[in-house]
Parts: C-alpha cells; sequence; structure tokens
C-alpha cells in the first residue's frame, strides 16, 4: 500500500520560524486532518509538499520516489489551494473532460450536483459551485495523494455533507490530507489528527489535547 512521507521540512518568513522539522505522513485509505490556527502554517505546509513554495529544508517520497517538484507529483498527488484554479472562459463539460481520464469523467458528468453547471463556465459560477466543481476534479483524479486546503469554505451545509460522502469514498483508493476551519467536519472524516503550532506538528490522540494545546476553549 502507498505511503506519502514527509520529513524535515523547514520553513522560516522574516527569521520567524513557520515550521520547524516537520515531519508527516498519509497512507492509501487514511484522511489525515492538519489542524492549527490562523496563520500556523497549515497552508504552508502544504504548498512546500505539493512544490509550489519553497522551503530550507524539504524531503517528500511517495514509497521510494522522491518528489522534488510540482511536476513529479502528476499522477502522484494533487492539491486544492484557497484560492479558485479552474480555468476561466472554457465550460465546465470541457474542463471534466479535459481533466479527468474516461473512467471517473463519465461519473463526474452525471453527478447531480455538477449537471446544471456544464454548460456554463467558471466565471458564471459561485463560489460554492466552483469550490465543489474543484473538489470533484481531485477527488476523481487519477492521484494516489489528495491535499485539500480549506475544501469546506463557502460552500453550503448540503454540499459539506456531500464532500464529506464524497472524501470518505475517495479514500478507499486514496490517502487525503485535509486542513479546514469547520474543525468540526474535518474531525469527523479524520483516521488520524496532527496540530501545527509554533512551527512543530504533534499527533493527537485525545480530543482533550486540543483543550491543552489551546485549540479548544474548555466549557464548563
Amino acid at each position: 500500500m502507498s505511503s506519502l512521507f514527509v520529513d524535515s521540512i523547514t520553513k522560516s518568513y522574516n527569521n520567524r520560524v513557520v515550521l520547524s522539522d516537520v515531519f508527516l505522513s498519509c497512507k492509501i485509505g487514511e484522511v489525515k486532518a492538519l489542524i492549527g490556527r490562523n496563520g500556523s502554517g497549515k497552508s504552508t505546509l502544504l504548498k512546500i509538499i505539493f512544490g509550489v513554495e519553497s522551503a530550507e529544508n524539504r524531503f517528500v517520497k511517495i514509497d521510494s520516489r522522491l518528489i522534488k517538484n510540482t511536476s513529479d507529483c502528476k499522477g502522484l498527488i494533487s492539491y486544492l489551494p484557497q484560492k479558485h484554479f479552474l480555468p476561466n472562459g472554457v465550460n465546465i463539460s470541457k474542463i471534466i473532460n479535459l481533466f479527468l481520464d474516461k473512467k471517473y469523467r463519465e461519473k463526474l458528468l452525471s453527478n447531480k450536483f455538477i449537471i446544471p453547471l456544464l454548460n456554463r463556465t467558471s466565471q458564471e459560477l459561485s463560489g460554492g459551485e466552483r469550490r465543489i466543481v474543484e473538489i470533484l476534479l481531485l477527488i476523481h483524479s487519477n492521484s494516489r495523494f489528495i491535499l485539500l486546503d480549506e475544501p469546506f469554505n463557502g460552500v453550503s451545509p448540503i454540499l459539506k455533507e456531500y464532500i464529506s460522502e464524497s472524501i470518505l469514498e475517495a479514500k478507499k483508493e486514496k490517502g487525503i490530507i485535509i486542513t479546514d476551519h469547520d474543525y468540526e467536519n474535518v474531525l469527523k472524516l479524520a483516521d488520524t489528527i496532527s496540530f501545527l503550532k509554533d512551527g512543530y506538528l504533534r499527533t493527537i490522540k485525545e480530543k482533550s489535547q486540543l483543550i491543552e494545546l489551546g485549540y479548544f476553549v474548555r466549557v464548563d
């Protein structure tokens, strides 16, 4: 079973250490939650793993294959950034046909949430509609590992529920790392939880640890 290994990630901004010798792993069949407060470096870590942001130190591999840049990620790692990535001026139907292999293409073209959007361009979609298209494109890609940065941002409660169902279905064939401020949905999905604070990544075994680390506030 394939595994993604991330090790020795160090990143600083203006002499402030954001990530300090971070280690992270994810295997096929696992949803790993990456949580932490705003500015803790979660998005930065995902960008470094995917190769779109530099780091002082970086080691990423899938099984025995080193991942040095975004080109090495093809067919192995897909990344959902916080900003929308759908191309302008192209209808959704064409984007799906260009982006996905045939076996996944048909599934998405017949999806009840996507059918009403097929003849529209990305500029004609709401933020939530764009997000669901982007997420489903990545989930149905042939990549083994999916990095999801804020997938629940700007989507309706119904779509949040469907995204959660889609992630759980996808993990049968993929490994997924997810970060989102909607921690309730994230924690429901997670098989394992990593908490990022002060540049260090900690494995969370019990929810009570998040109170001790200051992520939750205890309510008596």
